[in-house]
């Protein structure tokens, strides 16, 4: 049985507990794998919350194109990050905008894993 903590110790709070009830039931092996791809793919709330700072720098969205998010990331770059009233809503919510791409990311992984 997998552990959360040894396997990736840098994901914390929300992020933790969800990945850990995804491994929670994969061998040892499987959950190496899984935390390898995982590891690769996912997103620091870190970085989502320094390119949201970008944009008010003139360049609105990035965090946005970075989260695969492309038709939300064009708006914002088109209108200034809707008058920086959306990226003022990203600044708050940039936890929640890197647990969701995340929480996407874990779920393909798992599929994929599942499916070899």
């Amino acid at each position: 049985m997998a552990n959360v903590y040894e396997l990736l110790p840098e994901i914390v709070g929300e992020e933790q507990i969800y990945i850990g009830s995804i491994i929670k039931n994969m061998d040892d092996q499987k959950a190496m794998q899984f935390a390898n791809i995982y590891r690769a793919r996912r997103k620091d709330p870190q970085m989502i919350l320094l390119l949201t700072l970008v944009g008010f720098l003139g360049i609105a969205g990035i965090q946005r194109f970075i989260t695969d998010q492309i038709g939300m990331g064009i708006l914002y770059l088109l209108t200034a990050g809707l008058c920086w009233i959306g990226t003022i809503i990203d600044l708050i919510n940039y936890k929640r905008i890197a647990f969701e791409y995340n929480q996407k990311e874990a779920n393909q992984i798992t599929a994929m894993l599942r499916n070899s």
